[in-house]
């Protein structure tokens, strides 16, 4: 069964950091690319991130580029998004996504085909 579990959300402060883990059961990541989307409430929802598992190639959205860092590890399975200097803006359900990719490069305006379940982030003081 594929399946994509998001872990790692929580409440923090201001300017304060989490990472969140995406880890794959079913499949293996190597040939996808995967990305890191966000909604919050009333809000559309927001490619935040992508990588190419492949190339190791990224992508990030102006709102959180020099503060969100995705990383994967392939002998886990698993792909991360470290998020530092946090901003009440950022708090949203974050959820994972993959889908095979052959391409150079990722986007997260690609159709993916695997979504996971989602986890609470909340920038709170």
């Amino acid at each position: 069964q594929v399946q994509l579990v998001e872990s790692g959300g929580g409440l923090v402060h201001p300017g304060g950091s989490l990472r969140l883990s995406c880890a794959a059961a079913g499949f293996t990541l190597a040939g996808h690319a995967i990305g890191w989307f966000r909604q919050a409430p009333g809000k559309e929802r927001e490619g935040v991130s992508c990588i190419n598992n492949s190339d190791g190639s990224t992508s990030y959205a102006d709102s959180v580029k020099g503060r969100f860092t995705i990383s994967r590890d392939n002998a886990k399975n698993t792909v991360y998004l470290e998020m530092n200097s946090l901003k009440p803006d950022d708090t949203a359900v974050y959820y994972c996504a993959a889908d095979k990719w052959f391409f150079p490069g990722c986007s997260v305006s690609t159709n993916f085909a695997y979504w996971g379940q989602g986890t609470q982030v909340t920038v709170s003081s």
